[in-house]
């Protein structure tokens, strides 16, 4: 996957002095490439002959997480200075140029989609998918009621809702359309499900992380403390109570799945699962 990003990496023909290296920079800086290597996860267990192809889609995924986070750090939203180990952009640059990166990384997506090499009715499937997942209904619904409610109190149902959209259904999406890819339409519904799930295991673990200082996680800590988080709603011991419950329940779906899915998922996700055991509870905490 990470050939494909540098092959593919925005090109800009203007006497802009750093723009094309500004839209680039948080692509090239890394990540865990998580959402991409779902996807890519269900068509190896299913079409590996379709990989090449499917990267295009992978990409997409990640473009639009890429230009969330850069959109996230912003000043006006979390004003953070680190991310995936590098100065956030508007650290670098300055507020306009990151704010115009994640804009363009945002429609380049559907750009990339739009080249993949499958047929036209694979490819509109699958940028409905993304779209009505990264859009007004899913992670920007999230990212909006997650900075309105900051300094609000909300309950857990609430919170919960903020980040299926904010989190969850971008994961779930990677899911669904690998099996749109490899035509495993009635597979989509369930593994949408269980990247819902996935999704909001992830974001407990980040709420945990956050506790972290900055050397461990690549990105500025300590941002969350006027949010709606698990840990400024439950605490440290209860949001890890909810970690291990989901991990436990996403580790019996993973072994309901068919031998060819499991083996390819459980690739991915062993190393993840339970990330947030490195965090201490309230009680070891000095």
């Amino acid at each position: 996957m990470e050939e494909f990003i540098k092959k593919n990496l925005i090109k800009v023909k203007s006497f802009h002095p750093f723009f094309e290296k500004a839209l680039n920079e948080m692509l090239i800086a890394g990540g865990k490439r998580f959402r991409p290597s779902l996807l890519l996860s269900v068509v190896r267990a299913y079409e590996p002959m379709l990989i090449d192809s499917a990267k295009y889609a992978a990409f997409a995924i990640e473009l639009i997480h890429t230009y969330s986070l850069i959109h996230d750090d912003l000043p006006v939203m979390d004003n953070a200075s680190l991310r995936r180990g590098h100065p956030t952009l508007h650290v670098t640059y300055d507020e306009v140029t990151a704010t115009l990166v994640g804009d363009a990384l945002n429609t380049y997506a559907f750009e990339v989609l739009s080249k993949a090499p499958m047929h036209n009715d694979i490819k509109i499937e699958l940028i409905k998918i993304l779209a009505e997942n990264a859009g007004p209904n899913g992670m920007v619904l999230g990212q909006a009621i997650d900075c309105y409610f900051e300094n609000k109190k909300l309950n857990i149902n609430e919170l919960k809702f903020l980040h299926l959209n904010k989190t969850g259904k971008l994961i779930a999406a990677s899911l669904k359309m690998g099996t749109i890819i490899v035509n495993k339409t009635e597979l989509a519904d369930k593994l949408y499900d269980f990247g819902l799930k996935l999704g909001l295991l992830f974001q407990i673990q980040d709420d945990l992380l956050d506790l972290l200082d900055s050397s461990e996680t690549g990105k500025t800590t300590g941002v969350d403390e006027n949010k709606n988080t698990f840990v400024t709603i439950l605490g440290i011991d209860e949001a890890k109570k909810e970690a291990d419950k989901l991990a436990g329940e996403i580790e019996k779906e993973l072994n309901e799945f068919d031998e060819s899915l499991k083996v390819e998922l459980n690739k991915l996700l062993e190393k993840y699962l339970y990330r947030h055991s490195k965090v201490k509870s309230e009680k070891c905490k000095m």
